[in-house]
C-alpha cells in the first residue's frame, strides 16, 4: 500500500509544473484525476510525437492518472467538478493568472466551503506584485531568475537542458502537499499552498547569489565548466573522447599532479598553490593538462583518474542514459501502459522498503471520463447528455 493510498487529488495541470507535482503523488498511490479541456486537452500531450506518438513531456510526467475531460466554462461541467471536489482531499492547479478565480474556484471560496481541502497554487510570479499578471514560460523564468546569466559560454547564454524552473515549481508544490497533508491530519484543516516559479528557481540560485554578495562580481559563464572551481569541468582525451572531472580540495591537486598528470612537482607550484589561485591562473593550467591528456586515450585518462580517487564521467548522450549500467544494474526501468503500447519508465529516485511505487498507465484523452462520472452517481442518460453539450 502506498503512502498516499485513499488520497484523492483533482488537477487542473497543463505542461510541466502541476503534472510533475501530481505524478509523484500518484507515485506514492495517490488519485490523481486530470482535468483537460474536451478535444484538445493539456497541450503538452501536443509538444512532440517522439514516444510512439505521445508527447516525450507528457509520457514523462502523466502515469498512474486518470483523465477526465471538462469544459468548465459550461454550468453541467462546472457541477462535476464541484461534486469531484467535495470527495477531493487536494486541488492542484497552473492555470493562466486569475483564471482560476474566474471560474469561482479560488482558494479562499473553495475553502469556506470545504475546510478540509488543500489548495496548491502554482503560477509563474505569484498572486501580487508587479509581475502577478505576466505570462510566465520556463525560459522566461530561467532569464528573470539570472540563470541564464550564469550559463552558457563567453559567446552568449545558454538555457538550462531541461524545464528547471517548472521542475523546481513542482518540487515544491509537491512537498508542500505533503506537509499539508501532515498538518491536516493533526488540525483537521485544509491549508492555502502558493507556489510560484520565480520564487522556487530563485532558492534554486542561492549559491551564485551569495557568490555576488554586496555588488560583488558574479561568476562568469563558463560553459561546462565550473565557475569558480579549477579544474572541474571537460576535458579531452587524445583519442578526441570528453570526459568530465573535478577537485575538491588540495588533497585531490596532490594526487591529481602525481598520478594523472605524473608531475609531481606542479603540486608546489606557487601559481596553482589554491584553488583561487588555480581559477585565477586557468588558462595556463589548461595549457599543461591539455598538453599531456594529448598522449593518453580514454580509457588510459579514466584508469588514472580512478586509481588517484579523483572523481569523473563520462559525457554521456541521451542514447548512453538509456543504457546506463548502473541504472540497469540497480533495476530502475520498469514498463508502463500508453496509449502507444508498453513504454520503459524510470522508477522515482529513492527507495523506500515500507511500500512500491505505483506505475500505472499513462492515459489517452478523457479515458477516465464516464467510470469517474458513473462514480459520482451519473446515469447513462445524463453522460449522453452531457456529450450533446459538450460539456465533457
Amino acid at each position: 500500500m502506498g503512502p498516499l493510498q485513499g488520497i484523492t487529488v483533482v488537477s487542473l495541470e497543463h505542461a510541466v509544473a502541476a503534472p510533475f507535482a501530481t505524478r509523484q503523488l500518484a507515485d506514492l498511490g495517490a488519485r490523481v484525476i486530470k482535468v483537460e479541456r474536451p478535444g484538445d486537452g493539456d497541450f503538452a500531450r501536443r509538444y512532440d510525437e517522439r514516444v510512439g506518438g505521445l508527447s516525450s513531456y507528457f509520457a514523462w510526467i502523466n502515469r498512474s492518472k486518470e483523465s477526465l475531460t471538462l469544459d468548465l466554462k459550461q454550468p453541467a461541467a462546472a457541477a462535476v467538478l464541484t461534486a469531484l471536489l467535495e470527495r477531493a482531499d487536494v486541488l492542484v492547479q497552473n492555470l493562466g493568472p486569475g483564471a482560476a478565480e474566474r471560474l469561482g474556484l479560488g482558494a479562499a471560496a473553495l475553502r469556506a466551503r470545504l475546510p478540509r481541502l488543500i489548495v496548491c497554487d502554482i503560477s509563474g510570479y505569484g498572486s501580487d506584485g508587479p509581475y502577478a499578471g505576466k505570462k510566465a514560460y520556463d525560459l522566461l523564468i530561467q532569464a528573470e531568475a539570472g540563470l541564464l546569466s550564469i550559463t552558457g559560454g563567453a559567446d552568449g547564454p545558454a538555457r538550462a537542458g531541461i524545464s528547471i524552473a517548472d521542475i523546481a515549481a513542482g518540487m515544491y508544490g509537491y512537498s508542500h502537499i505533503l506537509a499539508a497533508l501532515i498538518q491536516r491530519g493533526r488540525s483537521g484543516e485544509g491549508s492555502h499552498i502558493e507556489v510560484s516559479m520565480l520564487e522556487a528557481l530563485a532558492e534554486w540560485m542561492g549559491n551564485p547569489l551569495y557568490f555576488a554578495f554586496q555588488g560583488q562580481p558574479q561568476a562568469r559563464r563558463s560553459g561546462a565548466s565550473h565557475p569558480s572551481i579549477y579544474p572541474y569541468g571537460p576535458f579531452q582525451a587524445g583519442d578526441g573522447q570528453w570526459l568530465l572531472f573535478g577537485l575538491q580540495n588540495e588533497r585531490e591537486w596532490r594526487r591529481f599532479c602525481d598520478q594523472v598528470l605524473e608531475t609531481p612537482a606542479l603540486a608546489d607550484d606557487p601559481r596553482f598553490a589554491s584553488n583561487p589561485q588555480r581559477h585565477q591562473g586557468r588558462e595556463a593550467l589548461q595549457a599543461i593538462i591539455d598538453q599531456v591528456f594529448a598522449g593518453l586515450d580514454s580509457a588510459q585518462l579514466l584508469e588514472r583518474l580512478e586509481r588517484a580517487g579523483i572523481g569523473n564521467g563520462r559525457i554521456n548522450d541521451m542514447a548512453d542514459v538509456w543504457r546506463h549500467p548502473q541504472l540497469a544494474a540497480r533495476r530502475r526501468w520498469r514498463q508502463v501502459e500508453s496509449p502507444a503500447g508498453p513504454i520503459p519508465a524510470l522508477l522515482p529516485p529513492g527507495d523506500n522498503d515500507g511500500f512500491d511505487y505505483r506505475m500505472d498507465a499513462i492515459p489517452a484523452l478523457g479515458q477516465h471520463t464516464e467510470a469517474i462520472l458513473r462514480d459520482l452517481g451519473y446515469a447513462a442518460a445524463d453522460i449522453h447528455r452531457l456529450r450533446e453539450q459538450r460539456a465533457i
